[in-house]
């Protein structure tokens, strides 16, 4: 699969050259000798002519009935399927997620999948009385026409299926941007779909860098929506942007998640939830466990059985099924994960454990970074409050409850909190307290369910959530439909 080969812009079901004829390269982050490929570097009139060719395929799409539309992602699931292992490996390799992490992201476009062919069959609207004799009440769901979807490197696989489908299967066109250091996942993404059966022009895909072409993809006058994954500072742009235009748009942004362990946790349970957030697919995740707040009872035990169990992780290539933290995923984050480890020393935070950069074999052609534990921080601390997007994991300590959700919500982030506690009471108590989208009760801050809405608060999201039927009130408009149905129709005054 790993070739170096040169790939194509997918616009109108073909594979075309970029505009400039520039090109980049991409490399596997556990071998960065190692090129995975040549792919387009694109500008303002690929964006222009992946737009226009979806407005034209959109007319006929639109029609479709969303049943059919609906067995087409169906395929789809079933062709990911049978190529799960390729799709799983090519994750591994080019973004250095382990082989495990990486099994479970394509499960999760999977699940998308088979949920969402089902919304073709669910595309509901309801009937509301009218206060008019013989007069019915109507709404159905429109689609919105062509959308634009920028999706993060660090869920290559996962993130661009669940905005593609529900956009698909509403009745949108799409213009796809993957993340210039892993397009090859978005390579293989179009091939699946195109083999399913979508119709050319209906899912385009142009490749590059995010400065040169993210303007293009949301103040085009063709494009309806916007649908983003990736950092706040470039959400907010963003979001912004499409409010000028008044465009829709929906935008998945960052986090710094804690799970919070009082004094009656399973203790045992709570570090393995804390391991799984903060160090598997190495800590590149929004839902990523960045912080613990632990009550002062529980600080000992908790810290002695997770530096134990910290240091039994593997770190090494992400395609040794033994290994748990793999490398970072670019030099960017490489440099950015290094450089807030020595923040953290400089604020006066106590590394308990690790947090060296790995250069000698057999990590020495790679970017990895042992995975951190810091403790005795303050929640001032700027390890405490900002996003690093890494294994690197913050202990802060709490006198109880209340300042624990003090301590959660004093930062800017509203994305995931986690409680820990056998006091159900308390549970809710908590939960009710917190500044954060999603709350997890004794249960890791990773994840979520498909069928369920998904999504954060404050500089963590923007717009509508996203998976469930969220996804689908995204992707269409709301038409309300005014029926009179008497033989006589009397003058009606209208208030």
């Amino acid at each position: 699969m790993i070739t170096g080969q040169v790939y194509g812009n997918f616009i109108g079901g073909e594979w075309v050259q970029a505009s400039s004829g520039k090109t980049y390269k991409t490399v596997n982050p556990a071998r960065k000798s190692q090129v995975i490929g040549e792919f387009q570097s694109s500008d303002r009139s690929d964006v222009q002519r992946a737009i226009e060719r979806a407005y034209a395929a959109w007319r006929e799409w639109r029609s479709t009935p969303p049943p059919k539309r609906g067995e087409i992602l169906l395929e789809a699931y079933y062709l990911m399927k049978k190529r799960a292992e390729d799709f799983s490996r090519l994750i591994a390799l080019e973004m250095g997620k382990p082989i495990g992490d990486a099994r479970g992201e394509v499960k999760r476009a999977l699940n998308v999948l088979e949920f969402i062919a089902g919304e073709g069959r669910r595309m509901l609207g309801e009937t509301i009385p009218s206060e008019i004799p013989n007069n019915v009440i109507m709404t159905f769901r429109k689609p919105l026409g062509v959308v634009s979807i920028i999706t993060p490197w660090n869920f290559p696989i996962a993130i661009p299926v669940w905005k593609i489908a529900p956009a698909l299967v509403a009745g949108n066109a799409v213009v796809f941007k993957p993340a210039a250091t892993t397009p090859l996942c978005g390579v293989k993404l179009m091939e699946l779909f195109a083999d399913a059966g979508i119709p050319a022009g209906v899912l385009n895909m142009v490749t590059g860098s995010g400065s040169l072409i993210g303007d293009e993809l949301v103040s085009n006058e063709k494009i309806a929506a916007v649908s983003f994954t990736g950092s706040t500072a470039v959400g907010r742009q963003i979001y912004a942007k499409a409010a000028h235009h008044l465009k829709k748009a929906q935008c998945e942004m960052g986090g710094k998640n804690a799970v919070v362990v009082l004094e009656d946790a399973n203790i045992d349970a709570a570090v393995s939830a804390i391991i799984q957030g903060a160090f598997s697919s190495t800590g590149e995740r929004c839902t990523a466990t960045s912080r613990v707040i632990v009550e002062k009872p529980a600080r000992e035990e908790l810290m002695e059985k997770l530096i134990q169990r910290v240091s039994r992780l593997k770190v090494g290539d992400p395609l040794e099924e033994d290994t748990y933290v793999g490398p970072l995923a670019h030099e960017e984050q490489y440099i950015k994960v290094r450089d807030y480890i020595e923040i953290g020393k400089s604020e006066g935070a106590k590394l308990v454990y690790g947090g060296r950069t790995l250069t000698e074999p057999p990590y020495d052609d790679g970017y990895y970074v042992q995975p951190a534990v810091f403790a005795d921080a303050k929640p001032e601390m700027r390890i405490a409050r900002e996003e690093i997007f890494g294994p690197v994991l913050t202990v802060l300590e709490a006198r109880d409850m209340h300042e624990a959700a003090e301590i959660n919500n004093s930062v800017y982030y509203g994305f995931k909190t986690s409680i820990y506690t056998e006091n159900i009471r308390k549970a809710f108590r908590f939960a009710d307290m917190c500044d954060t989208g999603m709350v997890h009760i004794n249960a890791p801050t990773l994840g979520g369910e498909v069928q369920a809405p998904f999504g954060g608060l404050k500089e963590s999201g923007a717009g509508y959530k996203e998976l469930g039927r969220e996804a689908i009130r995204f992707y269409t408009n709301e038409i309300i439909t005014y029926l009179d149905y008497s033989e006589q129709r009397p003058e009606v005054k209208f208030i």
